[in-house]
């Protein structure tokens, strides 16, 4: 009933409610005869449990070689399993009581995943955003944070991306890396990466890649640039956490 208000009341165009289950026997059942896009899924249920129903939802869908498969937001009062949800790749995993900004970039995400523009939030006047000073080749620049993408140390200097430049710039990775805070994350000893900017985090073929075997490397999926950065098995549990906690 709160999820339903919650969808009511939150600004979306063009989402229905198509079912609900009270059960993950009763869940399967519905998605057995119904289709829909997203699946809002609790994970401590009678019997079977959530993590088990997304896992056979996954399993079914790879057998059946099925692209439709339900996007799945996982919706629990444990914030223990935010792991293992990911493991499924979930699309986002929220922790209750859930709330109204939430759901709505939950609903954002399984847009940008499913391709779909049924997202509309409400017009709010967004705070000034904050901006990176730096020095370019004796340039002075203002990056502003919305704009970052990566940033790489190569040699003696740190290449830094934005949505529609790069830069060479004379400061040291880690310094800018504090200077940004919360704002981005590392993901390997020389890259350092905006949160915003990130959109997967998934086992990819990326040769060259430190961790081991190409075919069993981590990496995160970058949507301004639509590239895959590899995730040192030392940050994976910090990249993880960034993509689980609340905005």
């Amino acid at each position: 009933m709160r999820l339903r208000s919650l969808l009511a009341d939150c600004g979306v165009v063009g989402v229905e409610v198509v079912g609900e289950a009270g059960s993950a026997p009763e869940a399967l059942h519905v998605l057995s005869i119904t289709g829909v896009d997203l699946l809002l899924l609790d994970i401590h249920m009678p019997g079977l449990n959530g993590l088990e129903v997304a896992r056979r939802l996954r399993e079914q869908a790879q057998r059946e070689g099925n692209p439709a498969a339900p996007a799945v937001v996982f919706v629990t009062a444990h914030a223990e399993h935010a792991l293992d949800a990911f493991e499924l790749n979930a699309c986002d995993y929220l922790t209750k009581p859930v709330r109204r900004q939430r759901l709505q970039e939950a609903l954002q995400r399984v847009a940008q995943r499913l391709g779909h523009t049924f997202m509309a939030p409400p017009t709010t006047a967004a705070p000034p955003d904050k901006v990176l000073v730096v020095s370019d080749r004796g340039r002075i620049l203002r990056i502003p944070f919305s704009e970052l993408v990566s940033l790489k140390a190569e040699m003696k200097y740190v290449t830094l991306r934005t949505l529609t430049h790069t830069y060479v710039l004379d400061d040291a990775l880690v310094d800018l890396e504090q200077r940004l805070g919360d704002a981005a994350v590392r993901i390997h000893r020389s890259a350092v990466v905006a949160k915003a900017a990130i959109r997967a985090l998934e086992k990819r073929a990326l040769p060259g890649a430190e961790d081991g075997d190409a075919n069993e490397s981590w990496a995160v999926h970058l949507a301004p640039t639509d590239e895959w950065l590899p995730v040192s098995r030392r940050q994976l549990a910090a990249v993880r956490e960034a993509l689980v906690a609340p905005a």
